[in-house]
């Protein structure tokens, strides 16, 4: 989700792209999208991660996991790359429950927070990871998984300097189309206008998918509002969703 900047160390203005890879190679990056903050766990948080973690936290595997064993049914299979404080997760799954969801969150606080919501709602069609998605992606996830990838609200990286920590690179993007089955989605959503650019030039870049709307696409019904997305439409903010197609063949 959107956050405010962070505090960084100093960073070697040298360093190569966040994703560097050759064509269906494997992601090597020397920065990452991400830092690791320590959040503030609430007591339901952290109870949610000691009872429901066994059942709906998979461990992260440098092996690829088996989705009908990880939700003990057949179903398409949707991957979200930082689910934040999981509301719009949650809302989602409880509302395609024909989809199993995989969610991938490297903060905890978040994890605790998906879990809780997962036990209110009774969802039984997702399931979580604990982890860096980059090396999920990588290791975790055969070719052609997944039915469709959602990348909501990504840290901006507002600064110009810090653009290359930015999650959506032509390698990053590259690898994931490869675990896109044909004809499955990628939809990423910013409330940020430079993030929104870099976003659709390098996924209009990537011959392996198509754009389904002239540039930018109307938000589809499945994706809810959050309190933080509609105090900033109030505000006069922009959204910006893209939603592309990996191509048949």
């Amino acid at each position: 989700m959107t956050t405010s900047p962070l505090s960084l160390p100093p960073a070697d203005e040298s360093e190569p792209s966040p994703a560097q890879a050759g064509e269906g190679g494997p992601i090597r990056r020397s920065v990452r999208s991400f830092v690791v903050r320590a959040g503030r766990m609430g007591t339901g948080q952290q109870r949610a991660l000691e009872e429901l973690g066994p059942r709906y936290v998979l461990p992260y595997q440098p092996s690829a996991i088996e989705p009908a064993a990880a939700f003990g049914r057949e179903a398409p299979l949707v991957l979200e790359i930082g689910f934040g404080m999981g509301d719009a997760t949650a809302q989602i799954a409880a509302a395609r429950p024909d989809h199993n969801f995989l969610g991938v969150e490297v903060h905890t606080p978040g994890v605790g927070a998906l879990l809780k919501h997962i036990s209110e709602r009774k969802l039984e069609n997702l399931r979580l990871v604990q982890h860096d998605a980059v090396e999920v992606l990588e290791h975790m996830l055969t070719p052609g998984c997944l039915a469709g990838v959602h990348i909501f609200f990504p840290d901006p990286w507002h600064k110009k300097k810090h653009n290359k920590r930015r999650l959506i690179q032509s390698a990053f993007v590259a690898q994931l189309v490869t675990r896109l089955a044909p004809g499955g989605y990628l939809h990423c959503a910013t409330d940020w206008a430079p993030y929104a650019e870099q976003m659709l030039e390098v996924l209009s870049a990537e011959t392996s998918l198509e754009n389904t709307a002239e540039g930018y696409a109307p938000r589809p019904e499945y994706r809810p509002l959050t309190k933080f997305e509609n105090r900033g439409l109030k505000l006069g903010h922009g959204v910006w969703d893209l939603v592309f197609r990996r191509r048949a063949g």
